[in-house]
């Protein structure tokens, strides 16, 4: 059994200063809410985590998947809609939650409550189909789930968010979720509506430090909703949210206005800046969350607050669509009351530890508990727990690239395979979401390609076996290309028959290594393709080419590879069978030795043939001239080495003898042999 100690070590703390132990919770434990704010705050260019202007947004949308499917059916959204995944639902909308429906209902269980609800089954792939789709009766035992419509539309959404703040920060949470830096464009518009902020008055008593003048009152108008300092002692019961705008009026009569007013007492009169800046970050997220309603037809739901950890809580305060506002004075009684088994990451082990070794079970209870008393016995990585608890969270807003550098498609098979030939139809299925996804994630950057594709397979609980193989570049990626490499990966991690019994439970596909590639490296097919080498080429023959870009493939080459590849212009590495006359445009001519240096005629030749016949012959010669520019870029450099090679050689000690550097493409000169000649050792001894 895990110990508290244990339980909390892998806790990363997010600050390295240390609280002094409290003997009980007072308002000093909430002692940094209301810091003074100075024209260099204000000013400076460095805006961290500590920074007292910070405002974080995280916004929602609401019930994703289900919205998903609305909008692609063009449905009413005030219609009932579940989204199913064979006997389970994965997504219930907010009118289907009225009659009480849930995602862990059974879908017949959900028809009994509603009878009119909308059911509509994810999308899966088949085999023989490149694409997925919303068949009818799909079957487990040969069909496989497909996110992807739902992924689109998040990136959608995710770019929708970058659009309207273009000096924001844009870190994607998960498929529905997004959280937002607004500190620097909140920084911006301060400057813009309150210009005599922009400069420190010559009067002012300590500089840059001294403090900004009281700020300027607030209306909260419109702006959504404010949590208020001081709530209710009796909170109104809580009830589903509303779906429609009959439902809202319902639901406000039940538990009270929502207005922008609430939360804000008629004697609060401790407005600070950081309320001025959520006031303008409220003002931008309600901009960009109606942009995404007009023009996508998705709602969201935000909550906003001085940093990710309390925006994350105040986003879910008051759902669908809208936002929330927690202001730093609201911070305290938000939290007190709250069971910190609640927040991300106390519910599990260390959570149920704490409840148990103190006795607690809200955020107030464990504010009693000085950061000695809690280090002593969790470790010192719990001051992550310790500053959490009082709303303190530094951990930044992160974009995130839009392509990770793995892919992974993956089957738990109800039916286990038991056979090797059973494996070929699941490799078609996980190949034809991977072919998809990679295609789809080359529209946006054509230089993406993954270095590796890895087959995982496992047995009931046993631990995953896998085999790996590189993925050399195609033009084209298809079902067909990447199945035969699962195929044969599945070859060798199964066989193809055999006595040993098996029951494979899990097969996953996937690409490793994703990234872009680099200037050097070929972009078309034959570009990257290594030639078979000669048959009974010798090492001594073939030395290995300097250039870098092939592809990484070494082989041995033949007299004639080394004049045709070395780039070097000679006669014997014009294509005579071809064309008599070769192209300047795939070569350039050398400043220092005068002469022409030539791409391969590989390269040259495959470009030439790049179009596309049905149409696409400009965007192939705009994508060939492109390879070509950067594979003469790459020979100039390999050209500029081998001249450096020659002048280091000539710089060399005179005691030493000098080695020369020579072109591959010339071959190496005839020596002749001390002592060898007509007669050999016989005519050296007939001398003496």
């Amino acid at each position: 059994m895990a110990t508290p100690r244990t339980a909390a070590a892998s806790l990363k703390p997010t600050s390295k200063s240390y609280w002094k132990g409290k003997a009980k919770a007072t308002e000093d434990d909430f002692d940094d809410l209301n810091p003074t704010i100075t024209y260099r705050h204000l000013l400076s260019n460095n805006l961290g985590v500590r920074d007292p202007l910070r405002v974080i947004a995280l916004c929602d949308s609401d019930a994703f998947y289900a919205a998903c499917e609305q909008v692609r059916l063009g449905l009413d959204p005030t219609l009932p809609l579940v989204v199913q995944q064979w006997d389970s639902l994965i997504a219930v909308n907010y009118p289907a939650r009225k009659y009480g429906i849930s995602r862990m209902d059974k879908i017949r269980d959900a028809k009994k409550r509603c009878p009119n609800l909308v059911v509509v089954h994810v999308a899966t792939f088949k085999e023989g189909e490149a694409e997925p789709g919303y068949w009818d009766n799909p079957d487990t035992l040969t069909h496989k789930v497909s996110l992807d419509h739902y992924r689109r539309e998040s990136m959608k959404i995710i770019q929708m968010f970058k659009e309207g703040l273009p000096s924001g920060e844009v870190e994607k949470a998960s498929i529905d979720e997004a959280f937002i830096d607004f500190t620097r464009p909140v920084r911006e518009e301060l400057i813009k509506r309150y210009p005599y902020l922009a400069n420190v008055p010559p009067d002012a008593p300590n500089g840059i430090d001294s403090p900004l003048p009281p700020p300027p009152p607030i209306s909260w108008a419109g702006l959504g909703t404010i949590v208020p300092v001081h709530p209710p002692k009796d909170p109104p019961k809580e009830r589903e949210p509303a779906s429609s705008s009959e439902d809202v009026e319902i639901a406000q009569e039940a538990i009270g206005p929502v207005t922008h007013e609430e939360g804000v007492e008629e004697d609060d009169d401790s407005t600070t800046w950081h309320d001025v800046a959520l006031s303008i970050a409220a003002e931008l997220m309600l901009r960009i969350r109606e942009d995404i309603r007009t023009k996508l037809g998705y709602t969201t739901s935000a909550g906003l607050a001085r940093n990710k950890f309390l925006a994350k809580l105040t986003a879910s305060y008051k759902k669908p669509m809208n936002q929330t506002i927690l202001r730093n004075a609201a911070i305290p009684n938000y939290l007190k009351p709250m069971a910190f088994q609640k927040i991300r990451f106390l519910g599990g082990k260390l959570g149920k530890a704490l409840a148990e070794e103190y006795d607690v079970s809200t955020v107030g209870d464990l504010l009693t508990i000085s950061l000695e008393e809690m280090q002593r016995k969790f470790g010192e990585d719990s001051i992550w727990v310790y500053e959490i608890l009082r709303g303190i969270d530094r951990s930044e807003v992160k974009e995130k690239p839009a392509v990770t550098k793995s892919m992974l498609a993956s089957k738990n098979l109800p039916q286990p395979i038991t056979k090797a030939t059973q494996g070929h139809h699941w490799i078609r299925v996980l190949a034809a979401e991977l072919a998809l996804r990679l295609n789809e994630a080359r529209e946006g950057n054509p230089a993406l390609w993954p270095k590796s594709i890895v087959l995982h397979i496992r047995q009931g609980y046993d631990a995953f076996k896998s085999k790996q193989t590189q993925f050399p570049f195609t033009k084209n990626v298809t079902v067909d290309v990447i199945a035969s490499f699962g195929d044969k990966l599945w070859k060798e991690l199964v066989g193809t028959g055999g006595s040993t019994p098996f029951k494979i439970t899990n097969v996953q596909l996937s690409f490793s290594g994703i990234g872009t590639m680099e200037a050097g490296q070929r972009t078309i097919e034959g570009f990257l393709t290594s030639r078979p080498s000669s048959e009974g080429q010798s090492t001594a023959e073939s030395p290995p080419s300097p250039s870098k870009h092939l592809s990484g493939l070494k082989r041995k080459r033949s007299s004639e590879d080394r004049q045709r590849g070395s780039g070097v212009e000679t006669g014997s590495s014009i294509r005579s069978e071809a064309v008599n006359v070769r192209d300047e445009r795939y070569s350039f001519v050398c400043e220092k030795c005068g002469q022409r240096i030539w791409l391969g005629t590989d390269a040259a030749g495959d470009a030439d043939a790049g179009a596309d016949v049905d149409g696409g012959q400009e965007a192939a010669r705009t994508h060939d001239d492109a390879i070509r520019e950067h594979a003469l870029a790459v020979l100039r450099l390999e050209h500029a080495d081998f001249h450096f090679a020659q002048e280091l050689a000539a710089e060399a000690d005179e005691n030493v003898p000098k080695r020369a550097i020579r072109p591959l493409d010339r071959p190496a000169p005839t020596v002749k042999k001390k002592g060898s000649g007509d007669g050999g050792i016989a005519k050296f001894f007939s001398k003496r």
